[in-house]
């Protein structure tokens, strides 16, 4: 067993981007600009967004926050983001999701303009990553392939299953392990909560991506020796040993899952990390106009 190793791979790539970011400053006379919009003070939010904002400094991007009260109507939070689509200033858009129920988070992700969506999540991006055209790809599943292309792990003509169907990672890896690129050319399985007997399909898996929000889901019965294991679970449960007051579980059961297989990746340590680089690297490429001109 080794581990895919999110902690490594990030950093590496983050002094890449910070060296294109200082070219364009060098070149422009500014910096890649990426604004997050959050609304609340969920905890889990709060944590992302503060690392996303850290992470920009850290690459040299400009990074600027707008808050929200969660009492804020949909009406101003789709005004504010008109107004950050017209900002020549800014390259990238990030709403940070949950967002509260009286706000329809699909129309707030529609209203981004579709060449500052740096989450990836608009129709526009995820049909022409579809295509395999151009486009800012979901900021995780992003991640999870710039660390598979990282470590060098075997992809095409193999069968990858992903358990979970969610629009942010498990859809849109399902298309990216599918398509004719590197990573890719997977024979892809997608699993989901109406699957019946799950375990089926992933004893079958040579690459197995969990993205199902169930801590310890994925058991050492249900995977075959030497599989791929790409755990994208974040469970945050409260704690009294770790100084955060809460500590992150995977949906993969890691102790008694490693030890059959041939990679995986740690939680933490692994997919969240890598999420924020995806991100870093579609603010990049908007700086850059390398998307749409």
């Amino acid at each position: 067993m080794q581990l895919l190793d999110g902690k490594y791979v990030s950093e590496k790539l983050k002094v890449e981007i910070a060296e294109e970011a200082a070219k364009i400053l060098e070149k422009t006379g500014r910096k890649p600009h990426l604004v997050a919009v959050l609304v609340g003070h969920d905890g889990g939010s709060e944590t992302y967004v503060a690392s996303k904002m850290k992470n920009c400094e850290k690459v040299g991007f400009k990074s600027s926050l707008v808050r929200y009260e969660d009492d804020v109507t949909e009406e101003e939070l789709l005004k504010k983001v008109e107004e950050l689509n017209a900002d020549a200033d800014i390259d990238g858009i990030i709403v940070q999701l949950p967002l509260p129920k009286h706000i329809d988070p699909e129309k707030v992700t529609e209203r981004i303009d579709h060449r500052k969506d740096v989450d990836g999540f608009h129709p526009v991006n995820l049909g022409r990553m579809q295509r395999n055209l151009p486009s800012f790809i979901p900021a995780t599943p992003y991640g999870i392939t710039l660390m598979l292309k990282e470590y060098g792990i075997e992809t095409a003509g193999k069968h990858c299953v992903v358990v979970g169907r969610s629009n942010i990672v498990g859809s849109p890896m399902s298309i990216l392990m599918a398509r004719n690129t590197t990573p890719g050319n997977c024979t892809v399985t997608i699993c989901h909560s109406r699957t019946p007997d799950i375990k089926k399909f992933t004893l079958d898996a040579d690459i197995l991506i969990v993205a199902i929000g169930k801590k310890n889901f994925i058991t050492a019965d249900m995977v075959k020796d030497g599989v791929v294991i790409v755990d994208v679970g974040m469970n945050r449960e409260t704690s009294t040993t770790t100084k955060s007051g809460f500590k992150l579980y995977g949906d993969v059961d890691f102790e008694n899952v490693a030890p059959k297989s041939s990679w995986i990746t740690p939680v933490p340590g692994g997919v969240g990390l890598m999420t924020i680089v995806g991100l870093l690297k579609n603010t990049l490429a908007s700086a850059n106009k390398e998307v749409y001109k």
